[in-house]
């Protein structure tokens, strides 16, 4: 291909790529094109393209729309679009010209995106696409027009309405919402530097607006939709010349001496001043790559239900997996080896998880950590929208419940919260938490306390322009933008910056324009809470089918939730702060390997069993385990021969007493049995100490402190066992269970194999069984030695003793293990093929060259660093073959 145009998601990606693919081709034929880059730089960029001085261009979404760039031989899509018409419009910038057909390759970065790239080119093929979404009477644009209508002439207030009514958005606009903005204009704003952003004069009593002083050029210097996103300006030196802008956090982490790289251009920094980077050129120096902070586009619903769908037409073919990755690579035109991914990858879920989650399967997945704590994960593939909106939903509501905040993260496809050791609690019904009646407040509130308020409080004010960009002829710095900001927040909205000590219950939200924008923008467009309470309301009305699982380890579904981006975070701890660092995951899983994934290993419980017994060596170990236990059955206590004549040493002493002839109890803890079993008596009769005899316990209470010191003993067991050797009756345990489950000491599951209902497990001992399975796993794969791993090499590469290929079919495998290998074209024949062949021939390669089936090429392009142009090829030049038709051979060898 000639001109290839590459598409990625982010500027920082762009300028990674942009720079690697210099190194191999030239600098001089790669560039990047991305919004960060001056206008001149970017028109630069498309004309270099259009006369063919480019053999590659690297863009995001500014090169996507509306721009004669010339042809376009391929488009290459780096990573999902999350977004159909993306997609189609994207890989529509190849071939456009009359006859031709668009050409594109997609290139996914996880095994996630591999799905969702699939269903995307499944829904192209269908004919599917997105719904546009316009956004419902935008209030801040709306004050925005109404002073500019204003600012030219006088209007009246109700043809002013109707006018505005006319266009489609505001079309569902009430007289309401239009007197309230009309209000905030007129009045202002209250702050301590008194009242501001008053830009209309408002006649009430005959109806009629006309602009203040200073309302035409707000308008117009401070008017759009496009929020300023405070990026530093980049100028060079000493040409004074615009190259593009910064991220406000790089520019100011940055100091003189470091060089970076904007428009596949290194830049060394001069100084760093309020708003702008002064550079001068590097001259090709190494540079580092920068990197800009914003909003990750979400999936579109659309996008999403194909994902679910395609999911699900997998799931049916699973039973078979060659005949999926037929299916696959007949239905979507995947490649074989990327079906084999996809159905490996769903398989081995499958087989962990018992199903494939979908739109209409969601499944709750918790597992623990290296550190001792849990992780839950949520499968809902709704798209990171409706996926946001619930996790913040979910950890308010777990903060209001346990009383302590979790770290928290969505995805397209998944939502997790990092648990604590406090937090104990029936997995199914998680599922509960959150009603569709009251789940909007609860998300409100939650809402209030994360950063997308701020921000999109900032942009609502400037837009609606009661914060000005520019004032005086100058652009208002972004740090003096968000004080202003911050002050409207104060007079408007007092609650929000309210000392939390000081605030009883909710936050009390006003009813002003502002407020109830930023809200609705919150919800509506950085979220999707109208489609998680249809949700909600399909989990009420049971039409999704739920399931719940406990593993030892995460399933494959896991992983990218586990290593989200910072974008992806609901909370505001960083990245080198989060819990989901503790957790271990596996490279690749197949399917037969994840048969036994879910299951706890046996010999782990009976080790651990083991572990938690106590095994005195003294009378006084033997007393501090009567203490933890609360009581021993006499019957469990005279297996151990060595347990009774320390107990009457212990009872001669008047430490310890049996009760109704069934448990051992230490004098202390006597009170505590006693409350548990009113009547019972104690042989011998003992004292306990004024202070334990001076605690009142309830029955419930004494109750739940034994069965705490049972399961602190025995690992897991039944609620049959407990009340079986304590002498409980079943039902009075259910009250002690679920007491010690809420405070996050014990948990319910099925561990144990061939036991029949629900088990019981102290936490510590539970992640202690969950170790020592993983460790099982772990030393069934142990590490090789450095030397065996040589050795290895040596025989796979036929260099070793007795492994040396021969003839031209041996010559033809070496080949295909060096497929794609760059080295000096004068070792191939010297050195690397005589090593790995008996008795070389140069004869063989010549004949597989003649017959077609070896082509030999350059990978990367040498230039001369002097004069700029290319190197002249010698012995030293790089050079690699690659086998006719095999991934290293590119069409234009």
């Amino acid at each position: 291909h000639k001109t290839t145009l590459v598409f990625v998601n982010t500027r920082r990606l762009c300028e990674r790529l942009a720079m690697h693919l210099s190194e191999r081709l030239g600098a001089d034929r790669v560039t990047s094109h991305h919004g960060s880059l001056s206008r001149e730089k970017r028109l630069e960029a498309e004309e270099r393209l259009k006369r063919g001085e480019l053999q590659a261009l690297v863009a995001t979404a500014s090169l996507e729309l509306g721009i004669d760039i010339g042809s376009i031989d391929l488009v290459i899509q780096v990573g999902s679009t999350r977004s159909i018409a993306t997609l189609l419009q994207r890989v529509g910038r190849a071939g456009h010209r009359l006859g031709a057909i668009p050409k594109g390759r997609i290139f996914p970065l996880s095994r996630d995106e591999l799905i969702e790239c699939a269903a995307m080119l499944r829904a192209t093929r269908e004919g599917r696409l997105d719904r546009l979404i316009i956004p419902d009477r935008p209030l801040d644009i709306l004050a925005q027009q109404i002073v500019a209508a204003a600012a030219g002439e006088e209007w009246d207030e109700d043809t002013l309405y109707q006018r505005m009514r006319s266009a489609y958005p505001y079309r569902d606009l009430t007289r309401k919402e239009f007197d309230d903005v009309v209000q905030m204009l007129a009045e202002g704003f209250t702050t301590r530097r008194g009242r501001r952003s008053a830009h209309i004069h408002y006649d009430g009593i005959n109806k009629k607006l006309k602009g203040r002083r200073g309302a035409r050029i707000a308008a117009i210097t401070s008017g759009g939709a496009i929020p300023d996103l405070g990026d530093y300006r980049v100028i060079l030196e000493p040409t004074e010349t615009f190259v593009g802008t910064l991220n406000e956090d790089f520019a100011i982490e940055s100091t003189p001496g470091d060089i970076f790289q904007l428009g596949n251009t290194s830049y060394q920094i001069v100084k760093v001043e309020s708003g702008q980077v002064r550079v001068a050129d590097a001259r090709g120096q190494p540079p580092t790559l920068p990197f800009w902070l914003g909003e990750a586009p979400g999936r579109t619903n659309e996008l999403s239900e194909e994902v679910s769908r395609l999911r699900q037409d997998i799931a049916d073919r699973l039973d078979d997996p060659p005949a999926a990755i037929q299916w696959l690579v007949d239905t979507i035109g995947m490649n074989e080896a990327g079906a084999r991914t996809v159905v490996e990858y769903l398989g081995a879920t499958r087989q962990i998880l018992g199903t494939i989650p979908t739109q209409k399967c969601l499944v709750l997945e918790r597992f623990f950590d290296e550190a001792g704590g849990m992780q839950l994960v949520l499968h809902a593939p709704f798209g990171s929208r409706i996926n946001r909106a619930w996790g913040l939903a979910l950890r308010k509501r777990f903060c209001r419940s346990f009383n302590f905040e979790l770290q928290a993260a969505a995805t397209e496809d998944a939502i997790i919260l990092s648990l604590g050791p406090q937090h104990s609690f029936p997995l199914e019904d998680v599922f509960q938490y959150l009603k569709p009646a009251t789940a909007e407040h609860l998300l409100v509130q939650a809402m209030l306390d994360a950063p997308v308020f701020g921000t999109r409080w900032r942009w609502n004010a400037t837009r609606a322009l009661a914060v000005l960009r520019f004032r005086g002829g100058r652009k208002v710095p972004t740090p003096l933008q968000r004080m202003e900001a911050e002050d409207l927040v104060a007079a408007v909205f007092p609650d929000q910056l309210a000392c939390p000590e000081n605030l009883v219950g909710d936050r009390e939200i006003p009813d002003h324009p502002l407020v109830n924008q930023t809200i609705a923008d919150c919800l509506l467009e950085a979220m999707d809470f109208p489609g998680l309470k249809r949700v909600l309301e399909g989990m009420e009305a049971g039409q999704f089918t739920l399931i719940a699982r406990d593993t030892t380890e995460p399933s494959p579904l896991c992983h990218e939730v586990l290593n989200a981006r910072p974008y992806a975070f609901l909370d505001d701890a960083p990245l080198e702060e989060r819990r989901t660092q503790a957790v271990i995951t596996r490279r690749g899983l197949d399917v037969k390997t994840a048969e036994e994934f879910g299951k706890l290993d046996q010999s782990a419980i009976d080790l651990v069993r083991e572990q938690a017994w106590p095994e005195p060596e003294t009378g006084d170990e033997l007393h501090d385990a009567l203490l933890i236990m609360g009581a021993v059955p006499r019957v469990e206590a005279g297996t151990h021969a060595s347990w009774k004549d320390k107990y009457d040493d212990l009872a001669r002493a008047g430490r310890v007493t049996t009760v109704d002839d069934r448990l051992w109890v230490a004098t202390e803890r006597l009170p505590l049995v006693q409350a548990a079993f009113p009547g019972a008596r104690n042989e011998p009769a003992v004292a306990p100490p004024e202070r334990e005899a001076a605690k009142v316990w309830s029955r419930e209470d004494a109750i739940r402190e034994l069965v705490r010191g049972r399961l602190e003993v025995v690992g897991p067991t039944t609620a049959n066992d407990i009340g079986e050797a304590l002498g409980v009756p079943v039902a009075d345990l259910d009250f002690a269970l679920a007491a010690l489950e809420h405070e996050g000491f014990a948990l319910r599951g099925r561990f144990s194999s061939g036991v029949e209902g629900i088990e019981w497990c102290e936490r510590r001992l539970l992640a202690r069984i969950h170790r020592y399975t993983l460790d099982r796993l772990r030393k069934e794969i142990e590490p090789v030695t450095a030397a065996d791993f040589l050795r290895f090499l040596f025989k796979w590469q036929r260099v070793a003793t007795g492994s040396r290929a021969e003839g031209p079919e041996g010559l033809a495998a070496v080949l295909d293990l060096l497929d794609g290998y760059e080295l000096a074209a004068g070792a191939w024949e010297s050195e690397v093929l005589p090593a790995r062949l008996t008795d070389y021939d140069p004869l063989w390669l010549d004949g597989l060259c003649l017959s077609g089936e070896i082509a030999w090429g350059r990978l990367t392009a040498t230039r001369n660093a002097e004069v700029g142009t290319r190197a002249r090829r010698s012995r030293c030049t790089g050079a690699t073959a690659a086998r006719s038709g095999g991934p290293a051979f590119p069409k234009s060898m």
